[in-house]
């Protein structure tokens, strides 16, 4: 660098001592005042070179410098006019001299820099920038100097293959609308410069294929005859023609720099010099046209379009931009599709025609309608986080490129290659249109009046195109597409849709079928996939195969029956219900009630209720041959619901317990030890607040109770009922017919001694004493000390009545373990002999009277009344007082 600076002092000495400065010093004052400024600026220029300044800002500093140099060089007069100042020859040739020196210095610093750091080439991209803002330059100065900084660039890089040169792209613009220049001098320089730009690109390319073998050697060559001859062939090619101009940088460019070229050509259009907005245009389509596919910037172009359309829907240079989104819709139908379904809903007028512009291409037409399908298969309130940042002209954050794709469907399928495409992908936008009409009425409630009409419009046009008008119309009829205009039930819209199909008898039934059970067998996404297909799946099946079921479609139903979410769980019974005389035809229907009974035990009670209705409907329908063999399993099943927390659980569990018992009255043998084994509830619930509950155990216990062949069904009648008759009744005749049921019955009753509710205490309290009584001889003393420390516990409770009759039943306990020999020989003995002769039990509480005092029972009934009936029974039996061995009742 130094020896470039004493190079340029040494010139202009010499030139001083030449020149006669008497003679021409007033006439070349300007030239001498520009010369000096070069020889400043390139001097401070080439300093920062050499500083350790921030690259960017070092660059940024330069450029300024070099920007004033240029207004200051390239506002001087042309070369005649500074001429025609000279006397003489020699005069002339003085002036000549240091007019050309002046560019020459203004050269000698760019290839400096672009020798130093090839990045500074797009100090020329701003050159050609700074000349078209100013029509008076020397314009063909200025490319000529650009000229020669290329040849130098291109005679380097064909020595450092590996340099990179970004703004390569934006240079090949703006030198390629030079190209077409109203002055030759200028385009032929233009021509010349771009030749020398695409000679670059190639050597860039280079890192990227595989070069060439005069390239591989590695060396810089001097001969300009080399040099040109390397460009023989790009300047035929490109010679003024922009045909080929396009397809040469298409061809030479990577494909980041050909998206620079691009975009600095689609920025151009909107130019205030018409020549020049007009062959920018010619070269974007053009370009476009052989080489959209290598554009790397779409989403930014597209997005830059809808921006100028928005903005001047009416400048005529809007057509070239509606052909830049057909050519790269040809070339990306899916990323420009996506990017279209961005914008804000409901479309505006420009959306609306870059829209009629992507629909141009019939060959991309099943790439396009299947990237909407995709679309429309999403829920409208999810987003990505990587979309929310990109959705900038989105109303909210929510998601709604679902609803756009419904109505870019209108646009799309109104073009005739279009509906031939759609026709292919019937099924699966119908379904994904109905999951939107889910979303719409579910998850959009606030603007779902306005969404929904979207759907609408775009399950009437995927009807008429899929030659389905007779559907259309018989929705119509059934005020069907009105009811968009309002919030419609999703549920009754799909079931609508799917029964109008059926009722016309579509031809697409085969491949729908197929696609929905394909969909169900794969699994939806979301559980709301799940309910649609569902409602639409049970629809078709119940309106097509009125007889028999493919045992295929049983697997899927039962599936849909176990999963986790309650909402898919509750509709497939549902609609299992509706289809119950189909179901009930299948030979393994077996495999579809055992996943119904499991429902039971759902934690949602929607869905146990349900599984009630839905078990129900099925049983009413089915062959009693099989009823029978599964019957045991089901009346099993009601078990946990008889004492269900949720009162319309248990009510209902309790009927519908009733209704089985009389449909398997045939059967009942099968059924006794269950019957007998769900006696405990069924008593406690009697006492029930509820009188439906109460009518429901009584309704169920006077089946029972026919079933046993036990004659004690008067007892429940409302004019001679009396809980403890009842017990009593109930426990004599367990007594005399299934005593080896005693034990479990004990056990199910104590549970009931934990409960919250007052009645339950005092039944449970009630029910225990009556069935230990009975069972005393089956009871083992462990069981029997478990029981009665229970029973105290429950002795310890703040209602008098239940004391009362916990203190009661621990005495009978008492009396039971005092009775129970330490022998085991002796209790064997016992046992036997109380199974040859049983003594009917009387009644022990005598309720009525404990009712009619409890009134007169003080506040103040404590522990002291309990201790002192314990002390005067220790002193007839001191043994009790003694007993060390415990076991308890959560061990036991």
């Amino acid at each position: 660098m130094a020896q470039d600076t004493s190079n340029t002092m040494t010139r202009l000495q010499t030139l001083q001592t030449t020149m006669k400065w008497y003679h021409v010093e007033f006439k070349a004052e300007i030239l001498l005042d520009t010369y000096s400024t070069m020889l400043c600026d390139q001097s401070i220029i080439l300093a920062m070179n050499s500083s350790f300044v921030d690259p960017l800002l070092q660059f940024e500093s330069q450029l300024r410098i070099i920007e004033l140099s240029f207004k200051k060089a390239f506002s001087l007069p042309t070369l005649n006019t500074v001429k025609s100042m000279g006397k003489n020859p020699e005069d002339i040739r003085d002036l000549q001299s240091l007019y050309e020196n002046i560019f020459n210095i203004y050269e000698d610093t760019l290839i400096i820099l672009v020798s130093k750091d090839f990045y500074k080439i797009q100090i020329l991209k701003e050159m050609v920038t700074w000349m078209s803002k100013n029509q008076q330059c020397l314009q063909e100065r200025v490319m000529m100097v650009i000229t020669r900084v290329l040849i130098f660039a291109s005679r380097r890089v064909r020595k450092y293959p590996s340099i990179d040169a970004p703004c390569l792209g934006l240079l090949a613009a703006e030198l390629s609308l030079l190209c077409a220049h109203e002055d030759p001098l200028i385009t032929q320089q233009a021509i010349t410069g771009m030749n020398y730009v695409l000679n670059i690109a190639m050597y860039q390319k280079s890192n990227h294929v595989k070069r060439k073998s005069s390239m591989e050697n590695g060396r810089e060559t001097n001969n300009p005859k080399e040099i040109t001859s390397d460009f023989e062939l790009l300047c035929k090619t490109t010679q003024g023609d922009r045909n080929k101009i396009a397809q040469s940088v298409g061809q030479t460019l990577l494909p980041h720099l050909l998206s620079d070229f691009v975009w600095t050509l689609l920025k151009k259009i909107f130019s205030s010099n018409k020549e020049s907005a007009l062959e920018a245009a010619f070269l974007l389509n053009l370009t476009l046209e052989y080489h959209a596919q290598k554009i790397t910037t779409v989403s930014k172009i597209v997005d830059d379009i809808y921006e100028q359309l928005s903005g001047n829907f009416s400048h005529p240079m809007n057509i070239v931009l509606l052909r830049v989104i057909s050519l790269l819709t040809r070339a990306f139908p899916k990323k420009v599709i996506f990017q279209l379904m961005e914008f804000p809903v409901p479309a505006d007028n420009a959306l609306l025609l870059m829209w009629q512009a992507a629909s141009a291409y019939s060959s991309v037409a099943p790439q396009v309608l299947k990237t909407i399908l995709t679309i429309l298969k999403g829920k409208p309130v999810e987003m990505e986080e990587t979309l929310i940042e990109r959705r900038r002209f989105s109303l909210d954050a929510t998601n709604m490129m679902p609803v756009a794709a419904s109505q870019a469907l209108c646009t799309f399928l109104s073009v005739k290659s279009y509906k031939k495409v759609v026709a292919k992908l019937f099924p699966e936008f119908l379904m994904a249109l109905m999951l939107q009409l889910f979303y719409c009425s579910q998850l959009l409630k606030d603007t779902a009046q306005n969404r929904s009409i979207y759907v609408r419009d775009g399950l009437k046009v995927l009807l008429n195109s899929s030659g389905l008008k007779e559907v259309d119309d018989a929705l119509e009829q059934k005020n069907f597409w009105d009811q968009f205009s309002q919030v419609m039930d999703h549920q009754y819209g799909i079931h609508l849709i799917a029964k109008t199909l059926s009722e016309c008898n579509f031809p697409q039934f085969p491949e729908t079928l197929h696609y929905v059970y394909k969909v169900a067998v794969e699994g939806p996404r979301r559980s709301e996939d799940s309910i649609v297909t569902i409602i639409f799946f049970a629809e078709l099946l119940n309106n097509f195969f009125k007889e028999s079921l493919p045992k295929e479609f049983l697997v899927l139903f039962r599936n849909w029956i176990n999963d986790p979410n309650p909402s898919v769980s509750k509709m497939s019974l549902q609609k299992i219900a509706s289809m119950a005389p189909v179901f009930s035809e299948l030979e393994n229907v077996c495999n579809l009630l055992l996943p119904v009974l499991d429902a039971f035990l759902s934690k949602e009670c929607t869905v146990v209720i349900r599984a009630m209705l839905t078990l129900r409907n099925i049983l009413s329908k089915l062959d009693k041959a099989i009823y029978s063999s599964v019957c045991t399993r089901i009346a099993s099943s009601y078990g946990p619901l008889l004492d269900h927390v949720n009162s319309d659980i248990q009510c209902m569990a309790i009927r519908h317990f009733g209704q089985l018992l009389l449909d398997m009255m045939q059967y009942k043998r099968m059924l006794n030890h269950v019957i007998v084994g769900s006696l405990v509830p069924l008593i406690l619930f009697l006492e029930s607040n509820e009188t439906r509950i109460v009518n429901a155990c009584r309704y169920t216990l006077t089946i029972c109770f026919s079933q046993l062949k036990w004659s004690i069904s008067h007892l429940l009648k409302e004019e001679n009922y009396c809980f403890e008759s009842v017990v009593l009744s109930i426990c004599n005749n367990i007594l005399s017919s299934y005593e080896s049921y005693i034990t479990d019955l004990i056990s199910g009753t104590l549970g009931f001694l934990w409960s919250s509710r007052t009645f339950l205490k005092k039944g449970a309290t009630i029910l225990v004493g009556y069935l230990g009584k009975s069972g005393a001889h089956l009871l083992l003393r462990e069981e029997v000390d478990v029981m009665i420390e229970v029973v105290e516990r429950v002795a310890r409770d703040e209602d008098p009545v239940i004391k009362l009759l916990a203190e009661k039943t621990r005495k009978i306990f008492k009396e039971i373990a005092y009775r129970i020999a330490s022998s085991t020989i002796k209790q064997t003995f016992r046992r036997w002999g109380m199974m040859f002769h049983t003594k009917k039990l009387k009644l022990i509480y005598d309720l009525a009277n404990i009712k009619s005092l409890e009134e007169s029972i003080p506040e103040d009934f404590t522990e002291i009344k309990v201790k002192d009936n314990l002390e005067n029974l220790a002193e007839e039996k001191p043994e009790y007082l003694f007993q060390e061995k415990r076991v308890s009742f959560a061990s036991q």
